[in-house]
């Protein structure tokens, strides 16, 4: 009952009580506290309506969105995080690495309604993203949102051959190396995408679960330039591991040079473009330890090596190696085995053309020193590049398999596209 009703005492016949009700709920007896409509003491409904009216009036109509929500976790690297406005234009984006304070750079658009980051982000790092952005009546508008990228543990990184812009021989192939093994093979594989200037049509080949190369059905074409795009963002490559790699990069295939060696004869013929360049004299693997047959591609070059025969499985009955050279001067790596075309200078000059002495190796007359341009060796290492081909022939060993070193090319066509997951 209101405070006028209480002034009657609590004796009031039960009979009035009905009444008591019915004035109460017209609103009659009260003090002038009491206003119509304001029983909880809030105001009127007017007020209400004004100060609401005040309130929408200081807001802005810029809407700010952050991608991804704020607390996410694995978020992506490249393209995960976008900032965006309606409404409105963004005045300011501030974006650090939330425990270093490192401030990661961005791009606005042109008309101010987007902003992302530039450069591909830290894995496993937090950031933390704060925006501002105005209407056209320069009423602010801000959000912010932390989140924390993909780990290590939950992504997969391929590392590539050859280098990004560099040139190379006709036999180098695509070769992806990956930091975790890949079962989802087809998804992995379908990320990737290479184009020929030459038109040759290219296919992928899997050894094993972390390794993936990619090449034509015969040598690139001289004067091809190779394009490709990993488009791994995103990709799940095994069950809870997903890529982090969007990216493109090219190379630029050369003059055409592929050099055989006939380990019978202890020749070696050097053709360029088609023209015979040079036959130099060699000595190969002896009968103990012959070299490889088939065809090798370079896939390093060293002007001096250390060559330590326990590394490779050469020792003697102690454990050392039979043994440890460590200037090997003109070192050019066919395989991943140990096998080197290379200069020799510790053996007499009558050995190269007529014996072959070495351990698999084929080596080149040479001095001490790697100084000397006129010797055979010197003239041959400046004369190649990485990925031109050595082939081996006539030799008593067996074929070099497709996976040691960059050798896919010793696998027939047929056989290489079976191992596509596509």
């Amino acid at each position: 009952m209101r405070n006028g009703m209480r002034r009657r005492g609590l004796t009031v016949a039960a009979a009035l009580l009905t009444g008591v009700l019915a004035l109460t709920g017209c609103g009659g007896g009260g003090g002038d506290d009491d206003k119509p409509g304001d029983q909880d003491g809030s105001g009127s409904s007017e007020q209400q309506e004004a100060d609401q009216a005040a309130e929408d009036a200081d807001t802005s109509d810029a809407v700010i969105t952050i991608t991804p929500d704020d607390g996410a976790d694995n978020v992506g690297i490249n393209q995960d995080v976008q900032v965006s406005v309606e409404g409105g234009t963004i005045d300011e984006v501030t974006m650090t690495a939330t425990e270093t304070g490192a401030e990661v750079t961005g791009t606005l658009s042109e008309d101010k309604t987007s902003w992302q980051p530039d450069a591909q982000l830290e894995r496993a790092t937090q950031y933390t993203l704060a925006v501002q952005a105005s209407d056209s009546e320069q009423r602010e508008a801000h959000q912010e949102a932390t989140f924390t990228t993909v780990s290590p543990e939950n992504s997969f990184i391929g590392y590539f051959t050859p280098e990004d812009g560099s040139t190379v021989g006709v036999g180098m192939p695509v070769s992806l190396n990956f930091d975790k093994p890949i079962t989802e093979k087809a998804a992995v594989e379908g990320g990737v995408h290479i184009t020929a200037s030459s038109g040759q049509e290219v296919v992928g080949h899997w050894f094993g679960d972390s390794r993936l190369d990619f090449r034509p059905e015969d040598y690139w074409q001289a004067n091809t330039t190779v394009t490709v795009e990993l488009d791994w963002d995103g990709v799940e490559g095994a069950e809870g591991v997903t890529g982090v790699q969007d990216r493109t990069f090219s190379f630029t295939v050369g003059r055409s040079q592929v050099s055989t060696v006939d380990a019978a004869a202890h020749q070696m013929q050097v053709v360029r473009d088609g023209e015979v360049l040079r036959t130099v004299p060699i000595s190969s693997g002896s009968d103990e330890n012959p070299t490889y047959n088939g065809q090798m591609v370079i896939s390093e070059k060293l002007l001096e090596t250390r060559m330590d025969g326990a590394t490779v499985g050469f020792t003697d009955d102690d454990g050392e190696g039979e043994y440890d050279i460590p200037d090997v001067p003109h070192a050019m790596r066919l395989s991943t085995s140990g096998t080197f075309v290379h200069g020799n200078y510790w053996a007499a000059d009558s050995v190269f053309g007529s014996v072959n002495t070495s351990h698999g190796c084929i080596g080149l007359n040479d001095t001490q020193g790697a100084d000397d341009d006129s010797t055979d060796a010197a003239w041959f290492y400046e004369e190649s590049m990485i990925g031109d081909v050595v082939i081996v022939v006539n030799s008593p060993d067996e074929q070099m398999q497709p996976d040691n070193g960059l050798n896919g090319w010793n696998m027939n066509w047929t056989d290489w596209k079976a191992g596509s997951a596509l």
